[in-house]
């Protein structure tokens, strides 16, 4: 898909710091940055926990539980939030001194996404009197009307948009919720589960609870090597309460105050501890947990966040890497296949509709996600990618978007006027899930694809590369690109820079099958850079002597020697 760079406009940078470095201080404010105080990044700046709705409710709910000595299920999801997030409340049990409690999470492949009535049967078989949902439920009616009628009690924990009726949970804690005025609305499910447990310290304290049970009060602030990976694993807006929870949970890894299970994994993943960034988390760290629940059961990714040694956490850590490997190898067959369907129906980059949905009765049910993102990346499409459920009555779809399109509100909006098309969905602006039964596919391809055409603007189709400018020649160096780095954590929606600018192309060759290694050149300066999963058909090309490229400023770590390497996000050739 043919990009354009487009260069951000010059903001007033005026209401910070003149101690900022200009450039800094620019990018800074072109994010919306509106005070120095907010890039303290501080705890004491986090919005307030009695500003979200519920969590008093949840707090009365759990701790009549532990008074009573109850039985605890924490629910979880198959995803990196849902992992991080029931780790999170599993250790929290244990630090609030709860003797009964344990988890489950269902497999997506027999029962589907969140708190179903199947899991609670399997849950109160167990002996489960409270159920936690975790990065889950505002949407599972089924599952807590069972529960209620079971006489098993339900707090609901969850970020994910309320639809119409909320379910009859004991209590709801969602800052997506009505009349819920928490601040933070993009805050992570991992993030919702956090705040629970600060509300329920405050909550234990001034009941006595851990005096009167010779606990020692928790610093819930050890969690946040949780929160931070969990929040950005799952792709959620880097607002500033978000800030504030990634860089806190960075800060303890780098000083070596994490969990076993987040040691082993980055230390599988080849990252440096101590320099390590936010995006690690979406790029080596998260796609190894989730690799679990796509592949086989996330109940093991689970397990090795909550290893109490470095050990057992290795060995886990190192199967986690295994599945990833296979997922990989999963993902590109059908994406292959993926490419191939889309030719078979004459779809190419000069003649593509305004959404994709596409779906093959041999795609892996925790693969489709992955490879929607990735078709969706390079058409510049919303696009749905289905597989067949193991009944064969059902696809699972899933779906992903482009900025300007609310894909949720979408399938909404087909739901609404189409009713028996969409078995169940749920999701974001830009990623949700969905049902339908099998033989309705072409049904809702096409619907899909006119409705989509409708609510999206031609000049949302075309992808473009959103850079900061170009970059002085001084300030492309080692210190600058820490500098950079330090003046993180870079995420969704507040985006690492980008600068542009032209080259002389030097060196080219491919390395890793389809990726673009070069060496190009500015008033005399060399600089080594790469561009990844390039269009093996144009490049190398020996003709091509002057380039355009858009560019992060990267710091390549190898032998531990630290070099200055430009990560390519688009390069377009001048000659």
């Amino acid at each position: 898909m043919l990009k354009k760079v487009v260069r951000r406009e010059i903001v007033s940078d005026e209401h910070l710091s003149e101690a900022i470095n200009p450039k800094i201080k620019q990018i800074y404010a072109s994010r919306g940055v509106s005070s120095d105080e907010e890039l303290t990044l501080a705890t004491s700046l986090l919005a307030p926990v009695d500003s979200m709705k519920g969590l008093n409710q949840a707090c009365q709910v759990l701790h009549q539980a532990l008074t009573l000595k109850q039985s605890v299920f924490i629910i979880g999801d198959f995803d990196a939030d849902g992992a991080t997030s029931t780790a999170l409340m599993m250790k929290a049990l244990a630090l609030f001194g709860c003797k009964n409690y344990q988890f489950l999470v269902p497999n997506r492949f027999e029962y589907g996404y969140g708190l179903t009535a199947e899991i609670v049967d399997i849950a109160a078989k167990q002996g489960a009197q409270l159920l936690i949902t975790v990065d889950s439920g505002i949407s599972c009616h089924a599952g807590v009307e069972r529960a209620k009628a079971l006489d098993i009690k339900v707090i609901v924990t969850d970020h994910h948009l309320a639809g119409k009726k909320l379910p009859p949970a004991d209590a709801i804690v969602n800052p997506n919720q009505p009349d819920c005025t928490f601040t933070s609305k993009a805050i992570a499910g991992v993030g919702v589960a956090f705040y629970f447990c600060l509300a329920m310290r405050k909550y234990l304290r001034e009941k006595n609870w851990f005096n009167e049970h010779q606990i020692t009060e928790p610093n819930i602030a050890q969690l946040l090597d949780l929160v931070a990976l969990g929040t950005v694993a799952d792709v959620v807006s880097l607002d500033a309460n978000n800030r504030i929870l990634v860089e806190q949970g960075l800060k303890r890894i780098r000083a070596g105050v994490t969990r076993p299970g987040i040691q082993a994994l980055i230390e599988v993943a080849g990252k440096n501890q101590q320099q390590l960034v936010a995006s690690d988390f979406g790029f080596a760290l998260g796609p190894r947990i989730n690799a679990a629940g796509r592949l086989d059961d996330m109940a093991f990714g689970i397990n090795c966040l909550l290893a109490d040694n470095l050990m057992d956490a290795r060995v886990m850590a190192q199967e986690l890497d295994s599945l990833n490997k296979t997922r990989r190898e999963i993902e590109q067959g059908m994406q292959q296949e993926a490419e191939n369907v889309l030719k078979a129906l004459d779809f190419n980059e000069d003649n593509l509709p305004h959404a994709i949905a596409l779906f093959h009765q041999d795609w892996h049910q925790g693969v489709i996600g992955i490879v929607a993102g990735r078709l969706k990346e390079k058409y510049h499409r919303p696009t749905i990618v289905f597989a067949q459920s193991e009944d064969g009555l059902e696809l699972k779809g899933s779906a992903r978007s482009i900025p300007g399109l609310h894909i949720r509100d979408l399938l909404e909006h087909i739901d609404s006027q189409q009713p028996e098309l969409i078995i169940k969905f749920g999701g974001h602006a830009m990623a949700a899930g969905l049902a339908i039964k099998t033989e309705n596919f072409q049904q809702f391809q096409q619907a899909f694809v006119e409705y989509a055409q409708l609510w999206l603007k031609e000049e949302l189709l075309q992808g473009t590369v959103v850079s900061d400018g170009e970059l002085a020649l001084q300030s492309m160096t080692l210190p600058f690109a820490q500098l950079i780095r330090d003046a993180g954590p870079w995420g969704q929606n507040f985006p690492e820079p980008i600068f542009d600018d032209h080259f002389t192309l030097v060196q080219q060759r491919i390395v890793g099958e389809k990726h673009l290694k070069i060496v190009v050149e500015k008033n005399g300066q060399l600089f080594d850079g790469i561009a990844f999963n390039i269009d093996i058909k144009q490049w190398p090309n020996a003709n091509i002597q002057q380039v355009h490229l858009a560019y992060r400023l990267d710091i390549n770590e190898f032998r531990n020697k630290r070099s200055l390497q430009l990560m390519i996000e688009h390069i377009t050739a001048l000659d």
